[in-house]
């Protein structure tokens, strides 16, 4: 049985066939399709458009949705393994599988209407289309409930005016799933299409983190639309944080991935670097971080794969996902540091992957919920008591 990184408590024993097919495709796609194309595009600040058609053809957008959702209809471990595979690539091509899956093709299919499942969902699955999730906003990220976004009813429809922050895929989408407030304070989604009235969106420059990912704002002033674009099946904050759940799920994933490329560059490059008289693999020191890290993406290896046979179960609840991504996230915070220090100077560079994972990771640390966030709302499960506010 191949293994494709790190495996020490031989955790792929305990997957299926289709689950270590899956993975190895998506495995072999990043190898030779992204791999070849990522440091021009890091650099570059851009994200490789061209591959959006091969993701969607190889049934990486929203693969454990349903075949009539336009997914997979694969387990949520191989989920998983995807989003592992993609991230081990890099966190902009993960984001990108995320997002349409996670956060615009999952609402659409769990809270949308008939009509709307028709019309965007094929689409999406394929990659012919793209979406977006507008929750944060310039002000309220963590309290994404204070949200200043409005829908004010308007006769059979709707007018929505506010702005959205730090959006992935912004400025390139077809749809984007909307939250606002209405007159009662009702948190509302709404799919907003590309080229309407009042509604535009611009690319956020300069990052230094997640630099292979379009990152927008997207402004709405006074922007009509009809009831239909309405999400029925939902209201109230239920709605943005059940398609956070499903994303978070997929980072505990990616950061697992993340870790292990980090930890397997810096292991090739320690058995072929000499120093004195030895590869310097072969030193206490150097010895005593590899196996720390190890242990650290072992650890991570069980949870997720525990996680996601929960969650095929429907026995998962948002507390272990967030446990997962906190922890997952400080996991590969840490041995993306840890890669770079015995990569050395030539660390530093694009030629070697960590000093890139460590960049992205920064931004993965903070979106979809903070590492304090993620601790609290554990903590509240753990006491009974809320200490949000």
């Amino acid at each position: 049985m191949k293994k494709f990184g790190p495996d020490y408590y031989n955790i792929s024993d305990d997957l299926t066939e289709e689950e270590l097919l899956i993975q190895q495709t998506a495995h072999e796609f990043v190898q030779n399709e992204f791999i070849p194309v990522i440091n021009e595009h890091f650099e570059q600040g851009t994200f490789p458009m061209e591959l959006v058609s091969k993701i969607g053809d190889l049934g990486f957008l929203g693969s454990a949705l349903p075949i009539e959702s336009g997914g997979s209809g694969v387990s949520n471990v191989a989920y998983g393994l995807i989003l592992h595979e993609l991230e081990r690539g890099d966190s902009g091509l993960r984001s990108f599988a995320s997002v349409q899956g996670s956060l615009v093709m999952y609402p659409i299919h769990a809270f949308g209407s008939i009509e709307q499942k028709e019309k965007w969902l094929p689409g999406l699955g394929k990659g012919e289309l793209i979406g977006c999730f507008g929750l944060t906003e310039p002000n309220y990220g963590s309290h994404a409930g204070g949200m200043a976004t409005t829908a004010k009813r308007n006769g059979d429809g709707w007018v929505i005016n506010g702005s959205k922050m730090w959006i992935t895929n912004g400025s390139i989408a077809d749809v984007a799933v909307v939250w606002a407030k209405d007159d009662d304070d009702v948190v509302r989604g709404f799919l907003l299409e590309k080229g309407m009235d009042g509604y535009s969106s611009n690319d956020i420059h300069g990052k230094l983190s997640l630099r292979a990912s379009i990152t927008s704002e997207l402004a709405m002033v006074n922007v009509h639309v009809p009831d239909s674009a309405r999400l029925p099946g939902v209201e109230g904050m239920k709605g943005p944080l059940s398609c956070l759940t499903q994303a978070r799920y997929g980072i505990a994933w990616g950061m697992t991935g993340c870790a292990t490329d980090c930890y397997q560059t810096a292991l090739n490059y320690a058995k072929e670097r000499k120093q004195f008289s030895k590869p310097i693999a072969g030193y206490q020191l150097t010895q005593a971080k590899f196996t720390e890290m190890l242990t650290r993406i072992t650890e991570a290896q069980l949870m997720v794969l525990r996680l996601g046979r929960m969650k095929d179960a429907g026995t998962m609840n948002f507390q272990q996902v967030s446990m997962a991504k906190r922890n997952n996230c400080v996991m590969a915070r840490d041995i993306a540091k840890t890669a770079r220090e015995i990569l050395g100077a030539n660390g530093v560079t694009l030629d070697y992957s960590p000093i890139r994972h460590m960049a992205n990771i920064e931004s993965v640390f903070t979106y979809e919920g903070t590492h304090e966030m993620h601790t609290l709302i554990i903590g509240e499960d753990i006491t009974g008591i809320s200490a949000f506010e």
